[in-house]
């Protein structure tokens, strides 16, 4: 019989109660007595420079209170970023400053020049539309390979758009180069990852408050990580010491990655209030998300694989371009070189690898992490020129990927690009993805489609992700500039409940579901004994939030260890009011027992005890029942799994249907098999999207051609199938005591080439063998045209 609550049991999330029923809190909910209403002023041209900005026609409006611009944050700093990425030689990348509101230039349109505060939203939008601006437009500068060869410079004070060039790792170039050189083959590709626009539910919103009576900052925000966001603001823009900056994260409608990021609204809306004397509130209409909300991927790559006479892999080495936008946004810098060079040798055992990376301002929206952060630019490249070295060789690309696995005996198994897979079972995913996804059946449903005019295609892949970015000795010696750990407490009322207050922070993973699995299941008391409290820096102990799927196996950790530190004094409670030895007690099903007795008190009498201490150790042992744990990862966890995708295409047109995807992932030890699902699934749309429909576009001036929904293509219900999702095959993680592996953005990583490779396989089947590879997104006008050659 499955599990009813627990680890292991598909309990239903709590949380979706309240949504469900549209009682959840969004920071727009929120709404402050004697709140104004703030409205950004920005610029319309992607480059340019700002000779006078004139606000008295709006400073003369009804309800306005005041409009600010670049003059009003003299002295303030600018948003920084969060990982310092040094170049071949050994160089510092160039970095920038990020002024909350532009000053001198205009670089990206969206950029924010001034910002009008007033009594209603009606009069900011009326009084924003009165500010006259006077900019001369310059050049700007869209294509990356133009913008490091002589074009126009996004930033004066620069010598140049390269923010850096680096190499991974540099020590392995000349070994790649020979191993190239001399192979029996060589497939080489060129590949562009799109551009994307992260597109969460929930607009961001922020409310910045001030006391004058305490001196104290409250800044309310749409965020995926509250701590960081008072480190960076309060540290680094505005100077406001961190006991006096508070900042809280109520519900968060989804982020992807797009809410990590500290953004100047922000800091503007907390320095504002202030400097008006009342709280200060925006909210990101859907318009000013698509030019405002960093964007995602955005690399040009080429890539080779060199191979020997018998298939086997030799060497790898690709040269990308990855766009940085206008500014580098908090963890921009770190996505196309840590995140996504260390993952280039994937599943398999490939000696020699060298990744080379240009990161290249332009004047477009910031680029920064989007589900999966390098991880599904690396995974792309690479099963891309599998697929294609397999066709080349004329080897089944399933068999090619086998020849090449790393093997379960292997493990732990140090690739030649730093990272470490502790464990894993390449052939068992793959296995178990033939025996979903039917491939024996393949050619019958192809046979079918023929029938109907229809070009059917197969495409398989298999990814390797890297999670819970860590340790935080290692990454500081990478760049980056903050630690990568997580926190908890738990704290034990005296009837027994329990309250968890985690760094980590929920935006639709099910935290106040799963977090209560694991500490009922360490104690033996049910999950509504347990309450997760999160988001709110005056709350909960400093913790680094929610993404790169870290929450269970790094914020998860964490709690355990409280948890278990709340346990072993509990026991010593129970020895006490047993009259036995402390090494002779047992907790099983919320009970204490003495071993080998009948003697036992349970869960509620030992935590009354704690609280009302009439017979207690009071000598030994303080009052109360609370613990603080911290937990910082000895290395990644490393999920893996391999995925198939049917696809129809239509010859005519160009059109292309999903038909079938399967997945099989290894997570590790699942806690929640119903939620890891979902999480799946969710995933599998984005990649799929990405791979058929999404894309951010720029005309040569700048100009955002994708800027709403009728350009920008989102994935719909009937876009994408129903899903053949397998988590059975577990080689549980060796390195966190809960033996987990992220599972939120394992969909992302892994669908977008198998949707990829199943319409190169049904156009090649189909007699287009010239086709050989076409970018994302596969969309019916680039389908037909590279068919007609």
């Amino acid at each position: 019989m499955p599990k009813d609550q627990g680890i292991g049991a598909s309990t239903k999330r709590r949380e979706d109660v309240r949504f469900l029923t549209g009682k959840g809190r969004y920071t727009d909910d929120i709404n402050l007595r004697g709140q104004t209403h703030c409205v950004f002023v920005r610029s319309q041209v992607a480059h340019g420079r700002i000779n006078a900005i004139d606000t008295s026609a709006a400073e003369a409006m009804p309800g306005v209170i005041k409009v600010f611009t670049a003059a009003d944050f003299a002295g303030k700093g600018g948003v920084p970023c969060g990982w310092q990425i040094h170049d071949k030689q050994g160089n510092p990348m160039l970095e920038p400053k990020h002024p909350i509101l532009a000053e001198g230039k205009v670089r990206y349109v969206g950029d924010a020049i001034a910002a009008v505060v007033a009594e209603t939203l009606e009069q900011a939008k009326d009084a924003a539309e009165a500010v006259v601006l006077d900019i001369d437009e310059l050049p700007a500068v869209v294509d990356m390979k133009a913008a490091v060869q002589g074009g126009a410079l996004v930033h004066d004070e620069l010598s140049s758009n390269l923010c850096y060039d680096w190499g991974f790792i540099e020590d392995n170039k000349g070994a790649v180069d020979e191993a190239i050189k001399s192979a029996h083959h060589v497939t080489t590709l060129e590949l562009v990852n799109n551009r994307l626009i992260p597109n969460a539910m929930e607009p961001r919103a922020a409310i910045g408050d001030y006391s004058m009576a305490s001196d104290d900052y409250t800044l309310y925000t749409t965020s995926q990580n509250p701590h960081v966001i008072r480190l960076l603001m309060g540290a680094f823009v505005l100077g406001i010491p961190e006991h006096k900056l508070r900042v809280v994260a109520p519900d968060v409608g989804g982020g992807f990655g797009s809410k990590i990021f500290h953004y100047v609204e922000e800091a503007f809306v907390t320095h504002a209030a202030k400097v008006v004397g009342r709280p200060v509130k925006w909210t990101c209409s859907r318009s000013e998300s698509f030019m405002t909300d960093a964007h995602g991927r955005d690399h040009v790559t080429k890539i080779e694989l060199a191979l020997d006479k018998d298939g086997h892999f030799l060497a790898i080495r690709t040269e990308t371009y990855a766009n940085m936008g206008a500014y580098l946004s908090t963890f921009a810098s770190s996505v196309p070189t840590y995140l996504h060079g260390t993952l280039m040798a994937g599943n398999y055992k490939t000696p020699h690898i060298y990744v080379n990376v240009k990161a290249v301002f332009t004047n477009t929206v910031p680029v920064d992490a989007y589900r999966g952060a390098g991880r599904p630019e690396a995974t792309f490249q690479l099963e891309r020129v599998i697929d294609k070295a397999a066709r080349e060789l004329g080897i089944d690309p399933i068999e090619l990927r086998r020849r090449n696995f790393v093997q379960p005996n292997e493990f732990p198994y140090q690739t030649p690009v730093a990272v470490a897979y502790d464990t894993g079972n390449y052939q068992a995913t793959m296995d178990k993805l033939v025996e979903i996804a039917d491939l024996s059946g393949f050619e019958a449903r192809r046979a079918e489609s023929a029938k109907k005019g229809l070009l059917r295609g197969l495409g398989v892949n298999c990814y390797i992700e890297a999670c819970g970015i860590a340790p935080s000795n290692l990454v500081g010696q990478l760049g980056a500039r903050a630690g990568l750990y997580e926190s908890a407490t738990v704290r034990v009322n005296a009837t027994g409940g329990i309250v968890v207050m985690t760094g980590s922070h929920s935006h639709g993973q099910g935290h106040e579901t799963t977090f209560p699995q694991v500490v009922a299941e360490m104690i033996g008391i049910p999950e509504g004994q347990v309450e997760i409290v999160h988001g709110d820096t005056a709350n909960v102990p400093m913790g680094m939030g929610t993404y790169g799927s870290r929450s269970l196996a790094v914020g998860g950790s964490a709690i355990v260890r409280a948890t278990n530190k709340i346990i072993a004094k509990a026991k010593k409670i129970a020895a006490h009011l047993m009259e036995a030895s402390e090494g002779d007690i047992e907790l099983k099903d919320g009970k204490f027992s003495v071993a080998g007795t009948d003697k036992s008190v349970d869960w509620g009498s030992v935590c009354l005890a704690a609280y009302v201490p009439h017979n207690y150790p009071l000598a030994e042992l303080e009052p109360g029942l609370e613990e603080t744990a911290f937990y910082d990862p000895s290395n990644f966890t490393y999920p893996a799994g391999a995925y198939a995708c049917e696809v129809e295409v239509d010859p005519g047109t160009g059109k292309v249907t999903v038909c079938s995807f399967a997945a099989a992932d290894d997570f590790g030890n699942v806690i929640n098999p119903m939620i890891v699902e979902g999480q799946v699934h969710g995933g599998l749309a984005q990649g799929i999207g990405q791979a058929m429909l999404e894309a951010a576009a720029y005309d040569e001036n700048g100009q955002l051609l994708s800027g709403s929904y009728m350009d920008y293509a989102m994935p719909r219900a009937d876009d994408v199938p129903f899903y053949k999702v397998d988590h059975s095959c577990q080689t549980p993680c060796t390195h966190n005591p809960l033996g987990v592996k992220g599972c939120g953005e394992a969909g992302a990583i892994g669908s977008p080439p198998a949707v990829v490779n199943a319409v190169i396989d049904a156009l090649q089947r189909g007699g287009y063998s010239h086709v050989t590879h076409i970018d994302m997104p596969v969309s019916p006008v680039r389908v037909w045209s590279a068919m007609q050659g």
